[in-house]
């Protein structure tokens, strides 16, 4: 059962975050809120990154290199197809790590730099809860920007 509900999470927060992340283009993906806020693209390249590198305490590699956490935007979201790809790839790793999670799995106790320890059912909330945080973000910069 929990691999359905997992998923079903995984499937919602896709849907959700869809009704932003379809809106990026090569015209707004520079779009920011104000001279020092993070763009449009760099936010979504940030989420991509982000769920890749939580993989790790999940026990897998994904080869992620982190551009955004904890950096200043440079351009580094530029490329919405790569970003898009980052997306894709996350939301693969998320579905693999419920695939792969028995439901005492969720329960595991893992160390975290942010939240100290934690269940793996707790991280796997909170990528959900970043991946929709930012898009709500976007999607203020797309509406504001663009006016």
């Amino acid at each position: 059962m929990s691999q359905i509900l997992f998923q079903e999470l995984i499937e919602q927060n896709k849907q959700s975050c869809s009704f932003v992340f379809n809106e990026l283009n090569a015209k707004n993906v520079s779009w920011r809120l104000n001279k020092n806020a993070s763009s449009a693209g760099f936010m979504y390249r940030h989420i991509g990154e982000t769920m890749l590198l939580f993989g790790y305490f999940f026990g897998i590699e994904t080869g992620a290199i982190n551009t955004t956490m904890g950096s200043a935007d440079l351009g580094q979201g530029k490329d919405l197809e790569e970003s898009n790809e980052l997306i894709e790839k996350g939301y693969n790793m998320l579905t693999q790590i419920v695939a792969n999670t028995s439901s005492d799995g969720w329960l595991e106790i893992i160390e975290t730099p942010f939240f100290g320890k934690i269940s793996k059912a707790r991280l796997f909330s909170h990528v959900l809860y970043h991946n929709s945080y930012h898009a709500g973000q976007i999607g203020l910069t797309l509406k504001r920007a663009g006016q």
